[in-house]
Formats: structure tokens, sequence, C-alpha cells
């Protein structure tokens, strides 16, 4: 989990003034308010760190719990009841901060959850990927778990944002902290040995989560206190800033998704029976008109079996900022809630 505290506390103020004071694209706000979808009442669900709408299950979101606990995801329906819990075999929840759903090397949707975090912003020398194949019968269960480890070029760092490309199935990390960026995982993961994120563009600071949106043209990532939309090209490259979104006063703002039509994006927040709201996008920021979907395989006896896959300005305010960071020292502290 990540609560900024002391004087830190302030300068993630300030890093969410960064966010909202860009000249690269204006602020915009959605063109309807938001409305509160469910309420989180599992009790079991008392740090949600991440969201993604099922691909195989309309209606279902996941959701799972950041660090210290079991490796469950959770899937809630429309009301926001559990109606299963899938543990991930073989794998630890040592610090869980997102996961998005992507697809397996056969092409079916897949559930990839991040373990991520690093409460001392570069202590783990490796960071790991869970990947578990999205069950065509949804029910509590365990299914063995892929497990991916990822270093980063430039060394360790602390990150809570994990996305997956739905074009290219290619994962990408945001970090956190001041100077964040965005890395990108290579095309073909492997199981054995490490694969290495390479930088290929910036990230707002403070960053606790991110999603692309349903055509891939676009992605979106959080603070604590708004979010912004970027523009992604057909060959992997992030683009320009696209605008700011304002995002509802939540206790700990952790988590983002975008709703299944692309025109909205889902926003949660870590603590016990926290509300989910769903957030209008403005038309600026929306991805485009949807294609038809590609049919989904489902059905399939071996749909649970883990297996190798193919993962295919903000000037004035950053100022701001790194003159606070110079002042207070460049650091986080991060304790369990």
């Amino acid at each position: 989990m990540s609560r900024p505290s002391g004087p830190w506390r302030f300068v993630a103020l300030c890093g969410a003034v960064a966010l909202v004071a860009g000249t690269a694209a204006p602020a915009v706000a959605a063109d309807a308010e938001d409305r509160v979808l469910f309420r989180v009442s599992d009790p079991r669900i008392s740090e949600s760190s991440g969201l993604a709408v099922s691909k195989r299950h309309p209606g279902v979101i996941y959701t799972h719990n950041d660090s210290g606990g079991s490796p469950n995801v959770y899937a809630l329906d429309s009301r926001g009841r559990t109606v299963a819990v899938l543990t991930l075999g073989g794998a630890t929840a040592r610090d869980w901060e997102a996961m998005a759903i992507g697809e397996d090397e056969r092409g079916r949707p897949a559930i990839y959850v991040a373990d991520i975090g690093d409460n001392l912003g570069g202590a783990w020398p490796y960071v790991t990927v869970y990947r578990i194949p999205e069950p065509a019968d949804l029910r509590t269960r365990t299914i063995r778990a892929t497990a991916f480890r990822f270093k980063y070029e430039d060394g360790p760092r602390n990150a809570e944002t994990m996305m997956i490309d739905p074009r290219t199935n290619r994962l990408y990390i945001a970090s956190k902290l001041f100077g964040a960026a965005l890395y990108a995982a290579p095309k073909t993961l492997r199981t054995n040995g490490f694969n290495r994120l390479r930088k290929v563009g910036d990230a707002p600071s403070i960053a606790t989560d991110g999603a692309f949106a349903p055509d891939g043209r676009s992605y979106v990532i959080r603070t604590y206190f708004g979010a912004r939309v970027y523009a992604m090209s057909a060959d992997g490259k992030p683009g320009k800033s696209l605008g700011s979104v304002a995002l509802p006063a939540q206790k700990q703002g952790e988590s983002i998704t975008y709703g299944a039509d692309g025109r909205s994006v889902l926003v949660g927040s870590e603590g016990v029976d926290q509300p989910l709201h769903r957030v209008a996008l403005p038309v600026a920021v929306r991805p485009s008109p949807p294609a038809s979907p590609r049919p989904v395989p489902g059905g399939d006896p071996q749909a649970d079996e883990g297996r190798r896959t193919d993962i295919g300005g903000t000037r004035t305010g950053l100022f701001l900022v790194l003159a606070i960071a110079g002042v207070v020292g460049y650091g986080v502290v991060r304790r369990r809630s």
C-alpha cells in the first residue's frame, strides 16, 4: 500500500498540481458527473489496489488487495458482490499494486497481476508479474500462475502502474516517484531469467495505477488526485498528453481501469467498504468507436493452466515539485494501513 505522510503529503499534493497544470494539453472535465456503481463491501477486500474488467463475463470486475495478504483475485458482480475468489497457485503477494486483462499465448483472455511495489523505492532487485487464464467457469478455485520476472534497464524503482496494450499484448509499467517514467516489456516474455524493462516515455509523478483504452490508441494514468490521458501510437510509442480528467475525492485512490465501452473509467480506493466510481470521460479523450469484438475462446478444459506467453507542459508544476523534493529529500515512506 502507498500512503503519503508528513511533509511528503504536501509534496504529493504538489505532484497533483503538476498533473493538472501541464501546457501540453488543457485540463478537461467529464461531460457527466461521476456516479457510484457499488460499494466494495466484502470485508476481505480492505486494500483494493487494482481493477480490471472481465472479457469473458459481462458485468464482472476483478480486484485484489495490496501487500501482506493471500494471492487472491476477487471477482465482483455488477452490484459489488463477490462471486468468486481466484487464488494464484505458486504466487506470493509481496506488494501487489496493479492488474490488467491481456491474453495468453493462445489468444485467450488472461489475468495479469503485478507484484511491483517497493516500500523502499529501489530495494528489490527484480519484480514479478503473475498470469492466470481467465476461467470460462467463474467459481472459487486455485489456478496455477505463470510468473514473469522483470528488471528495469536503469535500476530498481517503486511502481504501482501496470498496463497491457490490447492491440499488441505488450506489457507496460510506470514508475511512481518524481522523474517517473513509462517502461515497456519485451514483446515475448520469458519465464526463465529476467525480462528487461526499457524506458519509452515519461509518466506523471505519484502515479498509482493506469490502463489502456479498449482500442489501445490511448491510455490513462492516475494519481491520488486526478488522471491524465495519453495517446499511444500503433508502434507502441507513447504520444502527447490528450488532457486531464478530474476524479472524485477518495480515501486513498489507488486503482483505475476503462469501462467496457471505453466511454468512462472506473476508479477505486483502498479501505473497507469503499465506493467504486464510474467517471464519464470527456469526448476529447475518449477512444474511437469500438470495432466488432473478436470471438472470445471459451469452454476449454485446459483454460485454467498457466503457460508461457507472448506479450505482445507540465513545466510549472514540475518545477514546483522538484523544488519541494529538493527540500524534503528524495524518498517516500510507505506503510501498511
